[in-house]
């Protein structure tokens, strides 16, 4: 494969800048170096495409379904499931020595016609989750060692309050105004199906000290003190400033862990402005590096962050440039044609610079 020439002298640069001398190790071996689990979320689909599966197979050793685990796709109508897609994600990863993430057993989003607009009692609803979560789970009991079982349940324009949500009070499943009661009963649920599964509550916005990361915080410790089985918090960081504020993000994480629980970074992507071509400039990508490399820091500071995910892994694919128009892409640590970034030189080098957790 050749390199496309406007971008190779670019990445030739600037490889240079973040790569250990001399180092053949793949992101992978860095990240078993540094007894990190470090992935990416997958499309069963593109599994299919040649370079997308090596690269997928040499440089991670973690996968999570971006898409084939969510109800729109695992629920075809109310009386039957359909896991081939997910099935083929699984297989990939067992097949490759690679661990399973779920995501997400329950969100807002994504959601089948059937289920949105069914007008189903708060009793109704209540049994149609309660068997989704434990067919689901016990379908790949043994397999996924971590779900996310709760996504995104608190609000963006009030940070850190309930979002109304179908599961919540609309008419949700009858915990309707009791705080946080039917996120544990998804959780005990969860729990039910499969005892050994670490059990996550995944939150977007949520990396730094903010409103919505102490709601969080919060509900974590009622949830530790009171025995519901929850074993972490994903941080999803979409990250589209080129300075975050690390000092923040890092004292979140540790909040978090001094709790007993552990935090998976679950989403992570830096996305920058591009051109018209869709390339972003030079000093961008630098930057953009940079931040990989301090998030990966951050989370090797503290033992009890063990996993990073990022939400793809080649800009070929990546989300990025739709959700903007266009306006912002190459978020990810391979380019189009799946060579490596600067990104993926930071965070190989912050992972082989780690003296393990």
């Amino acid at each position: 494969m050749v390199r496309p020439a406007s971008r190779g002298c670019v990445y030739l640069a600037l490889l240079t800048l973040f790569a250990p001398p001399a180092s053949q190790h793949t992101l992978r071996d860095a990240a078993d170096h540094a007894h990190l689990l470090f992935g990416t979320a997958v499309r069963a689909q593109r599994l299919s495409e040649a370079a997308y599966a090596s690269t997928l197979a040499r440089e991670f050793n973690l996968l999570e379904p971006e898409d084939a685990m969510k109800w729109e796709t695992l629920r075809p109508d109310p009386k039957s499931f359909d896991f081939s897609q997910a099935d083929r994600i699984v297989d990939f990863a067992i097949a490759h020595g690679m661990k399973v993430r779920g995501h997400t057993l329950v969100w807002h989003r994504q959601n089948p016609p059937w289920l949105a607009e069914g007008h189903y009692t708060p009793a109704q609803l209540a049994e149609i989750l309660e068997k989704h979560i434990k067919t689901v789970v016990r379908h790949y009991r043994g397999r996924v060692f971590a779900w996310d079982v709760i996504n995104e349940a608190l609000d963006e324009p009030v940070l850190g309050s309930l979002r109304s949500t179908l599961w919540y009070d609309q008419p949700g499943i009858g915990s309707a105004q009791k705080g946080t009661a039917y996120i544990e009963r998804c959780f005990r649920w969860a729990h039910e199906a499969d005892p050994e599964a670490l059990l996550f509550y995944n939150e977007a916005e949520a990396e730094t000290m903010n409103p919505k990361s102490d709601a969080v915080y919060a509900m974590v410790q009622d949830f530790r003190r009171r025995g519901v089985p929850l074993d972490g918090v994903g941080l999803e960081m979409h990250i589209s400033n080129l300075h975050p504020d690390m000092a923040s993000i890092s004292a979140n994480i540790g909040r978090f862990t001094a709790l007993g629980v552990q935090v998976h970074i679950t989403e992570l992507d830096v996305s920058l402005a591009v051109g018209a071509n869709g390339d972003p400039t030079p000093e961008d990508l630098r930057l953009q590096a940079e931040v990989y490399r301090q998030i990966a820091t951050a989370c090797l500071s503290h033992p009890g962050c063990t996993a990073i995910q990022t939400w793809g892994f080649t800009d070929k694919y990546s989300w990025i440039g739709s959700h903007s128009r266009g306006k912002q892409g190459a978020a990810l640590p391979f380019d189009r044609d799946y060579f490596p970034k600067p990104a993926y030189e930071a965070l190989r080098g912050a992972l082989e610079q780690s003296k393990g957790h």
